[in-house]
């Protein structure tokens, strides 16, 4: 959609939090608060995205990735009327519309906003509020009309005991034509906080003869502000609900809904089975008919149909197809577990790709490795890939038998069909088809004993 611009406020240090950090930069699974407004608004890709900053400019500026965004700042924090009129420098001869949102309504959708936008154009408005209907209104502006028709806004400090008891109210986003600039112009810190207030535009858009609307967002959720870290774990709380009813409906059981956490973008096929305790962080994708149990913890990874995560820490990894992993395994960055592959009780594995029916199932670290198909990988067995400077590749072929408490020292190439004998410590490459068995002679000498 073109034909609008956005300004996204975002300068205020939101001292509720308790934090060091803006309010904007805390996240809500695992995405700052800031970003998930740019990616709502990105959705319906403006002419402009302007974001007005202030309190910890810098560090929000950092964790941009967008290039179109402008950056304004306000140095001084004297209201959102004030904020808005940053933008002015960028839009001033700007002749569409102009969406101005606050930076911590994080469940805001794109297709809302679109409403917003679309009825500023449909009838002409110089100003289209989106309200919302709460029970406890308390602490927001308050709506108020005249026979059904917006009247004006009053924030919560400067109402009156009868606009109080109000509960439709101004979720702070609204839809302005090019008269913005020439409103905000005219606003006044007339009020309780001695701030100029957005707000207020509505009053004197009405004063100059122009159109004012309003429409009411139907899930209020959208528009919750996040002012506090309990209001950040209330958004949280939402977006998990929202996934887990997705996911039911999608046909993925979930055993305890209450405990377990499935991130917003999380990708689960049905027939899959989540246990309680399980968390399923960002950037995760499953199978069909998977079973995910214990206390697992999974992000940034794909998890191929009908394989079984049983207490295991996985990161960063693509698992295959009927995969079994665990119980307490620890799966890392850049791990490829093919088809078949078994990786169990306490075995670590870190930039491993092991092919398809391999498996290493006790106490074992495979690290900076290829291991071929059909390998047994017995307990205890370590790839030593680092020479304390830099780290060296461990190479075992196809049908390979490691015993238990082998070590390899990389870099170490381990042909197809070996056997390699247990407590065997291996320095060198082995040939296909051979037996290796590095370790020293086993000696008996005599024991004296002391009497």
């Amino acid at each position: 959609m073109k034909n609008f611009s956005a300004v996204i406020l975002a300068a205020g240090p939101g001292t509720r939090m308790k934090s060091s950090l803006p309010k904007v930069m805390h996240s809500l699974s695992g995405k700052p608060l800031i970003k998930w407004v740019i990616d709502s608004v990105s959705a319906l890709k403006p002419d402009n995205i302007i974001l007005v900053l202030g309190h910890g400019a810098e560090l929000v500026k950092k964790s941009l990735s967008e290039s179109n965004i402008k950056i304004v700042y306000q140095t001084e924090r004297l209201g959102s009327a004030h904020a808005a009129m940053q933008a002015e420098k960028v839009l001033k001869n700007y002749e569409g519309n102009i969406l101005v949102i606050s930076a911590d309504v994080p469940l805001i959708k794109p297709s809302t906003l679109l409403s917003l936008i679309n009825n500023n154009k449909k009838i002409g408005a110089s100003i289209t509020v989106l309200t919302a209907e709460v029970e406890n209104p308390f602490g927001y502006g308050r709506i108020v009309k005249k026979g059904g028709i917006l009247e004006k806004i009053v924030e919560e400090k400067d109402a009156t005991p009868a606009e109080k008891h109000i509960k439709e109210i101004n979720s702070g986003i609204y839809c302005f034509d090019k008269n913005l600039w020439t409103a905000l112009s005219k606003v006044k810190p007339d009020n309780a906080k001695k701030e100029y207030y957005i707000t207020d535009t509505v009053s004197i858009l009405k004063g100059f003869g122009k159109k004012v609307s309003l429409i009411a967002v139907k899930d209020n959720y959208e528009v919750k502000g996040i002012n506090n870290r309990a209001e950040l774990s209330h958004a949280e709380n939402i977006l998990k609900d929202r996934k887990i009813k997705e996911l039911l409906s999608d046909g993925v059981s979930i055993i305890d809904t209450n405990n377990v956490y499935i991130s917003y973008d999380a990708k689960i096929g049905g027939d899959t089975v989540v246990y309680p305790g399980v968390f399923i962080d960002t950037g995760v994708s499953i199978g069909k008919s998977c079973i995910i149990k214990g206390t697992s913890y999974i992000i940034n990874s794909k998890i191929g149909d009908a394989s079984t995560i049983s207490y295991s820490y996985i990161e960063g990894a693509v698992i295959g197809k009927n995969a079994k992993v665990g119980p307490f395994s620890h799966i890392r960055q850049g791990s490829v577990l093919k088809e078949n592959v078994s990786i169990g009780n306490f075995s670590e594995t870190k930039k491993a790709i092991i092919a398809k029916n391999s498996k290493a199932n006790h106490l074992s670290y495979i690290g900076d490795a290829r291991v071929g198909e059909n390998v047994n990988i017995g307990a205890g067995t370590i790839t030593c890939n680092y020479d304390g400077k830099k780290k060296h590749e461990t190479i075992i072929g196809s049908g390979s038998f490691v015993g238990s408490n082998v070590n390899f020292i990389a870099p170490v190439k381990i042909g197809r069909s070996v056997l390699v004998a247990a407590g065997s410590t291996v320095t060198h490459n082995v040939p296909s088809g051979k037996l290796v068995i590095a370790r020293a002679k086993q000696e008996l000498k005599h024991r004296k004993i002391d009497e």
